[in-house]
């Protein structure tokens, strides 16, 4: 496939699923959102009440919105409008008295609007990267379509950093467009679209993916600057998250250096790189007085900050973190599709491309960290969502093996060449 014409595929990908998303400009908010957004709308210079009026006013449109599509298909309800024309005024009386309360009491000196108390808030505080990102859409285009572009732009930015993946990986163009239109059809691409971090987080992870193929290829200058770069970036979307990846890149390089029994030129970067970002985080999260472990420890088990702090928080944590899991395990067997994708994306990148697995299995298992840090099954898969970076990824392995079998069964000439393919990617 010509150059200039895999370009203009990945694009029609990427409009195509920018032109599908229309179907949903409002409603994918979640609580968190409104956060973010106030956080973007102080960056770009609104006061206090300015933020909090704006924001509140999209919170209460995607919630008319959401219950007015719901109504619309409810078989009993679906003739009457009902009190779904109240639900706008309904809203801003539940959330201003509290705003109003809060800013009254001198809760003014954050960028976000006080939707929750000080130290509730002090999380969001941590996260500047998103709402920096999120602040030039909203003041050019509006709050509603400025935080749905930035969605389609970011989740876009996803697909299109698979494709950069599996070429750097030296797949066919073919195989690389399929790891595109997978990452927005599978779960992934509908999490990414969400006006909150998550989606961020999984493009600056798929870069630093990108960076580790380029310098296990030989290119480590680009390598590296790619692994900071979005290391670095990830800090300021979200630092525990940039610590996780950090320190499962260094766990990757320690691997493959083990089974090699030396540690080539192309490992050596990617590991100082990692490991740099790793202990930076720590060591500027703590100058930046983030909130710490036992903070967020205590925002789980007290319900952010609604109940008494725990005096000894961990017992409870750890009987909580093993009820997390198995009930997890038990949807996941009720519907199998994420672990059976997770499974033959392993089973794709550990036999075509075996010495980048460890990178990617690792860049996957940083999701996983990153879930066990928080086990609050009301929340669903976000927090897990990196993990889909290995089917994303391994799935068009897949296919590129399926597709090399073929033609060699169709070629008996070929054979011998796959057998030797083969024998080399194994080493």
């Amino acid at each position: 496939m010509p150059r200039f014409k895999a370009r203009t595929w990945v694009i029609v990908l990427a409009t195509v699923f920018a032109l599908l998303q229309l179907a949903n400009i409002t409603g994918r908010d979640t609580p968190d959102s409104r956060n973010y957004l106030s956080y973007a709308l102080a960056l770009r210079g609104d006061s206090r009440r300015e933020a909090a009026a704006a924001t509140i006013d999209y919170v209460c449109a995607s919630r008319h919105a959401e219950a007015r599509r719901e109504r619309s298909v409810d078989v009993v309800r679906f003739h009457s409008p009902g009190p779904v024309g109240r639900i706008p005024e309904e809203c801003r009386r539940e959330l201003w008295p509290e705003v109003d309360r809060r800013l009254r009491a001198g809760q003014t000196t954050a960028h976000t609007v006080p939707f929750n108390s000080e130290r509730f808030m002090r999380i969001f505080e941590a996260r500047p990267g998103y709402p920096a990102l999120l602040a030039p859409f909203v003041t050019v285009f509006g709050v509603t379509w400025g935080i749905w572009l930035s969605s389609v732009f970011v989740a876009a930015a996803g697909g299109v950093l698979v494709f950069l993946v599996l070429r750097a990986l030296r797949t066919p163009t073919a195989v690389a467009l399929t790891g595109q239109a997978l990452y927005y059809a599978l779960p992934v691409g509908t999490t990414a679209m969400r006006p909150m971090t998550e989606g961020l987080q999984l493009a600056l992870t798929l870069a630093a993916l990108w960076g580790c193929a380029l310098a296990l290829d030989g290119r480590t200058r680009t390598g590296a600057a790619l692994i900071g770069g979005s290391l670095l970036l990830l800090f300021t979307v979200k630092h525990s998250q940039a610590m996780f990846l950090g320190l499962c890149l260094v766990a990757a390089c320690a691997v493959i250096a083990v089974r090699r029994r030396r540690l080539d030129p192309a490992l050596r970067v990617i590991a100082v790189m990692a490991s740099c970002a790793a202990l930076g985080t720590v060591s500027a999260a703590g100058l930046l007085n983030y909130p710490s472990t036992s903070e967020s420890l205590q925002d789980l088990l007290a319900h952010h900050f609604t109940l008494p702090d725990r005096a000894d928080p961990w017992p409870e944590f750890w009987r909580l973190e093993l009820n997390f899991w198995v009930e997890w395990l038990r949807r996941q067997f009720l519907q199998p599709l994420f672990i059976a994708a997770l499974a033959a994306g392993a089973w794709g990148v550990l036999r075509q491309r075996p010495a980048y697995a460890a990178f990617l299995i690792a860049a996957a298992f940083s999701g996983v960290v990153n879930q066990a840090g928080h086990p609050d099954i009301n929340i669903g898969d976000r927090l897990i969502v990196v993990a889909w970076v290995l089917p994303v990824i391994g799935l068009p392995l897949l296919l590129e093996r399926a597709a090399s079998t073929m033609a060699a069964l169709e070629t008996p000439d070929a054979r011998p060449a796959l057998s030797a393919d083969r024998a080399t990617i194994r080493v």
